[in-house]
């Protein structure tokens, strides 16, 4: 493989982005190219991909699909796919697609689906278990993030006798309030923890035993279960019924093992396959199609080239459907926690930026929060939209009016309003006597930012399982391209250990040896 920035294409990109890149209109492009929504649309499993509002042109297209051949990105993903160290820095294979591979089709399957088999007959059990009315999933980043992402965008497959609950923060403001409306009777916890050390989760778990207990509770066997690899450590803690994952399962990328077990209890067993079957579905398309039509290559492209070309340093994702109100969140860690890093493979600082900020809200809330800033401001955002064309509500007025929606901020975005049209308008809540050329100012729209909107069928078990499979490639693609090891997360390390330094100070109020801000701070907290 070669770092992008050290390759002929890297520098033909720079030479076409100052003399065409920069200075692209999409207005004039769709006005010049009447077929530039065919040429830059695809699609791929369950998913339709409109590209054609993006910054880009088919020679932008040829250089990046170049850019990535010269980086050797189709031999970087079959390593990847053949189950080789691709995560140097911890000696690791990164192997998230196995697990959703079908039986004999992936590395590790005999390991693989007997986890499968029996988490799943687990969660049936749950599942026809009238006693057991609440399900809470104890754990944190990627124990947490996916399930609870997941299980709400399925609520349509959920049942009604069957409540799903999730504790992340080691706040206990976050755990209380929902001890409180529970009965130890009825609920099952499942302390998610690949190595059952995880601070918050642990913490968490200690304190829903000491509550189950106190409530009379007796059984742990039955109300608490495990996602883990450290059974010895469940087995102390009382639990007895543990599911187990692999060192080359990515807390990030682990929502199709065992840690998905909330999911499977939430929409049983034959839609949890199906999520699987929709993520392998993707992991195929990927793997197989040729990189011009390959959709998580593409959309990875095109974050190289409005990171390191237009210096765009975010991306908003919007998606328009309530049920992937928590999609936002979820990408943040994967993308982020992924290529947020600043060396290279071989730990050599980086010329150019890497992850960009991944935020957002769903539609139509967005619309009443931060879009003022992505049509007026003075920075440029890249939009994700993401439609679902058929609801799982009969509310068919509505759904017309959340698409339309949709659709309009995608056009306004790429269309804008000029000085002249504004003035052209009336506008009702304008303060009286202002200087109409002033006024246009204000209510003028740049327009020509760029966008992309993905489109699903419907909101399916299989259809997310493609969605999220699609982000994981795409993240793939960009690091690739950067040079740089997606798959670990060192960052996340530093704080921990102080963390474990300040603990006890908070007890003793012992503040030698600390930085003057931190033993300030602290002091203030301890006396």
């Amino acid at each position: 493989m070669k770092r992008c920035d050290r390759t002929t294409a890297w520098a033909a990109l720079q030479g076409h982005f100052e003399a065409h890149g920069r200075s692209l209109d999409l207005r004039e492009a769709f006005a010049r190219d009447g077929g530039r929504f065919a040429a830059l649309s695809f699609e791929a499993p369950e998913i339709f991909a409109d590209l054609s509002k993006n910054l880009v042109d088919a020679a932008t297209m040829q250089w990046l699909l170049e850019l990535a051949r010269q980086c050797g990105l189709e031999a970087q993903r079959d390593a990847m796919l053949r189950g080789e160290i691709v995560n140097p820095t911890e000696g690791r294979a990164v192997l998230h697609t196995a697990l959703r591979a079908p039986r004999g089709a992936g590395p590790f399957s005999n390991e693989v689906h007997a986890v499968l088999d029996a988490m799943l007959a687990y969660a049936e059990r749950v599942r026809g278990d009238a006693g057991l009315t609440d399900i809470v999933n104890i754990g944190i980043g990627g124990s947490d993030l996916g399930p609870q992402m997941a299980v709400p965008a399925l609520q349509a497959y959920g049942r009604a006798d069957k409540r799903l609950h999730f504790v992340s923060n080691v706040d206990g403001h976050d755990i209380a309030p929902l001890l409180q409306r529970l009965d130890a009777k009825h609920t099952l916890f499942i302390v998610a923890s690949k190595t059952f050390t995880t601070q918050e989760t642990m913490a968490n778990a200690a304190v829903a035993r000491e509550w189950f207990l106190a409530q009379g509770g007796t059984d742990i066997a039955r109300h608490f279960a495990a996602t883990t690899t450290n059974v010895a450590a469940a087995a102390a803690f009382g639990i007895t019924t543990t599911f187990g994952f692999w060192d080359w399962v990515g807390g990030r990328y682990s929502l199709w093992s065992a840690i998905g077990l909330p999911i499977a209890v939430a929409v049983g067993a034959e839609n949890f396959r199906d999520l699987l079957a929709g993520a392998h579905a993707m992991d195929r398309h990927f793997a197989e199609t040729p990189l011009a039509h390959n959709l998580p290559v593409l959309l990875g492209l095109i974050d190289v080239w409005y990171r390191n070309f237009h210096g765009f340093t975010s991306r908003s994702v919007a998606p328009y459907h309530q049920g992937l109100k928590r999609l936002p969140a979820y990408l943040q860690q994967l993308e982020m926690e992924s290529n947020g890093k600043c060396v290279d493979l071989d730990g050599n600082a980086l010329p150019y930026g890497t992850s960009p900020v991944v935020w957002g809200e769903p539609g139509t809330n967005g619309q009443h929060a931060y879009f003022q800033m992505l049509h007026q401001g003075t920075d440029v955002v890249p939009v994700e939209f993401i439609a679902v064309k058929t609801p799982a509500h009969g509310l068919a007025d509505q759904h017309r009016k959340l698409l339309a929606n949709c659709l309009a901020q995608s056009q306004a975005l790429m269309l804008g309003k000029s000085a002249a049209d504004a003035a052209a308008e009336q506008a009702p809540t304008a303060a009286a006597g202002i200087d109409p050329a002033v006024l246009a100012q204000h209510r003028s729209f740049p327009g020509n930012r760029p966008s992309t909107t993905l489109l699903l069928q419907a909101l399916t078990p299989r259809s997310l399982g493609a969605l999220i499979a699609l982000y994981e490639h795409r993240v793939f693609t960009s690091g690739a391209l950067w040079g740089i090891n997606s798959f670990d997360q060192w960052g996340v390390e530093l704080g921990k250990a102080l963390c474990n330094q300040l603990l006890p100070r908070l007890a003793s109020g012992e503040t030698q040896g600390l930085d003057a801000s931190t033993a300030g701070l602290l002091a203030r907290l301890t006396t």
